[in-house]
């Protein structure tokens, strides 16, 4: 492996964790997860300040960092453009995640969610300079980036910046020839640079384990002692130069899930990845919202609409004409804002990394539900 720290090419994300009933993180569940995940063998674990409402560092200090000697995990942070306004912000922020998380160090570090718009502010206020100078201090290991847009974007910016070790990208099977996502372009942009791939979102936020029924039943051609997920994130491991594969895991189950295929990883066969294509060109075929749960547009939303879980719903309806849309819609929007209350401020389109057309998309979803 490129990196010699990385025992194994899976990775722990700490996006989605098990929550308990009032929306804290489940520590007991989820010490159990980190237990099971280092006692496999595996030491990679993935972060970022603005994850679950700001929770996620300080569970990963609890449960991780203050239970495991420092030689045992790897941390991965991020630099997100929402964290710091002007170059002076920068060195402090760091220091602010490295006494939360109760370490010296990161062995990772990522400018987050690099896109054409906010390449313009991490160039202005000198971020990648300044995340130089904290490498050469010891407090990052490794310097790269995640990133969300097109593949000539990625390429101008690794020209602009080959001091970047390595590169995060989305990367599944069902966004291999997207042309928003690009996922395949963009892997190919980063081998021409001799960049290793992180890859995250390698099961789309869930939506390729829930699959519609029509595709369900042309994946379950393929050997079912395998999960939907196992095949989603085996599909994106299987390409040359991926370095490390990162799942949010939200439950015990999901991690003892993927530690079934990821502890002694096999490629995806030919055939496997046919099916794969095949389960990709079902969903395509009915015009799905391509939202991943990320959750990126509803901490600034004015409304308080919970957009993923409208959009979730949406989706359902569309794929299984059983599912009881308008009662589960009436539950998302109790307590919170329906589709037609968007008041088309766009907030959440500038945060969103698919580059959804949200306001339009709930539009469709107050006509489905509303009417």
């Amino acid at each position: 492996m490129f990196f010699n720290e990385i025992k194994k090419n899976f990775g722990f994300g700490c996006m989605r964790l098990p929550m308990t009933a009032d929306n804290n993180v489940d520590y007991p569940q989820f010490n159990k997860m980190i237990d099971e995940f280092i006692d496999a063998g595996f030491n990679y674990f993935d972060t970022a300040h603005g994850y679950i409402d700001k929770k996620s560092e300080v569970a990963l200090a609890d449960c991780l960092i203050k239970r495991y000697k420092r030689e045992q995990y790897l941390i991965a942070d991020k630099l997100s453009s929402w964290t710091f306004e002007k170059k002076e912000d920068i060195v402090p922020f760091l220091n602010k995640q490295l006494k939360i998380l109760g370490v010296d160090y990161v062995d990772f570090y990522l400018i987050h969610a690099v896109s054409r718009e906010n390449y313009k502010k991490y160039s202005s206020c000198d971020a990648f300079s300044e995340c130089l100078k904290l490498k050469k201090e010891g407090k990052i290991r490794h310097l790269g980036m995640s990133f969300h847009d097109t593949h000539d974007i990625l390429d101008k910016i690794l020209t602009e910046h080959p001091e970047l070790e390595f590169i995060q990208l989305q990367f599944n099977y069902l966004d291999y020839d997207d042309q928003i996502v690009q996922s395949r372009k963009c892997y190919e942009v980063a081998r021409k640079h001799n960049k290793p791939v992180f890859v995250m979102e390698p099961v789309k936020g869930g939506s390729l384990v829930n699959l519609p029924p029509k595709a369900q039943d042309e994946i379950n051609k393929l050997d079912r002692s395998v999960s939907n997920a196992g095949y989603a994130v085996r599909f994106a491991a299987s390409f040359e130069g991926v370095e490390m594969v990162l799942s949010g895991m939200s439950s015990i189950e999901q991690m003892r899930d993927n530690l079934k295929y990821m502890t002694d990883f096999k490629p995806v066969t030919d055939f496997e990845k046919s099916v794969l294509f095949n389960v990709r060109n079902i969903i395509l075929e009915q015009n799905l919202i391509k939202c991943t749960s990320c959750e990126y547009c509803v901490a600034g939303c004015p409304q308080n609409i919970m957009i993923p879980a409208l959009f979730a719903c949406y989706n359902k309806q569309k794929s299984n004409k059983n599912f009881n849309g308008k009662a589960q819609y009436a539950i998302y929007t109790e307590k919170n804002g329906k589709a037609s209350d968007c008041i088309k401020c766009g907030k959440c389109e500038k945060e969103c990394p698919q580059m959804l057309k949200i306001r339009d998309l709930l539009k469709d979803v107050a006509e489905t539900f509303e009417s």
